[in-house]
């Protein structure tokens, strides 16, 4: 069995939920406190960070180095082109969302509305939830321009980069942060990838004290 140590929330927890999900893997899942710095959990990843990834007989860290094992172990359905080139662009979009707007949106508008409250550190810093809600706006036409251009936002298939940005977003949906009218393109992708089987685990979860809004499940929004 595989199992994955996760917070439902986690951006980096659903990019390997719906990587696993894509290859058709069934995972156990595990709810981490990983602020309570278990020792259980601090030996399995002394980073003391999700998501933890127990599969074939190794305990495995690091979002995307999970997802690229996962990817070079189980390649059918790929998430990562064949040629080089594309490879490339989808590892940089990866890196863009799990890096810089993960840094400008969600550490200033997930964490600040959610984190904060479930591990006791306080209120909500106003400040950063303002320039979390101007810099996604950015990050959102930047997505449409791509998609301008392309089928998905790497290229002409689905790969790892839309389930990097899907996994920001659904966590932002689910506590109502995204203006899915800024950007038709935008709003077309994520109808799109919400739909797939892979979905249908993250768009179940509940995190007590924050019921998700009408539209989260919605297909159709």
């Amino acid at each position: 069995m595989i199992r994955l140590f996760h917070v439902p929330l986690s951006p980096f927890c659903r990019k390997v939920r719906l990587s696993l999900g894509e290859k058709r893997l069934e995972v156990e899942l595990v709810e981490e406190r990983y602020w309570e710095q278990d020792p259980d959990f601090l030996r399995r990843n002394p980073a003391g960070k999700v998501p933890v990834l127990k599969m074939d007989g190794r305990t495995m860290a690091e979002s995307t180095a999970i997802c690229e094992y996962i990817e070079e172990t189980h390649p059918e359905p790929p998430l990562l082109p064949g040629d080089a080139a594309m490879r490339y662009e989808a590892r940089r979009l990866v890196h863009w969302f799990d890096d810089k707007f993960h840094h400008e949106v969600t550490s200033k508008l997930l964490y600040e509305r959610v984190n904060k409250k479930v591990m006791g550190q306080g209120y909500p810093d106003s400040g950063n939830v303002k320039a979390g809600a101007r810099a996604i706006k950015f990050h959102l036409d930047y997505m449409g321009w791509l998609l301008d251009q392309r089928r998905w936002l790497a290229g002409d298939v689905m790969t790892l980069a839309d389930f990097a940005a899907a996994a920001h977003l659904s966590a932002l949906d689910y506590i109502s942060d995204v203006d899915w009218n800024r950007n038709a393109n935008v709003k077309d992708w994520y109808a799109k990838i919400k739909s797939r089987p892979a979905f249908r685990s993250i768009l179940a979860d509940h995190v007590p004290g924050f019921p998700a809004p009408a539209h989260y499940a919605d297909l159709d929004f």
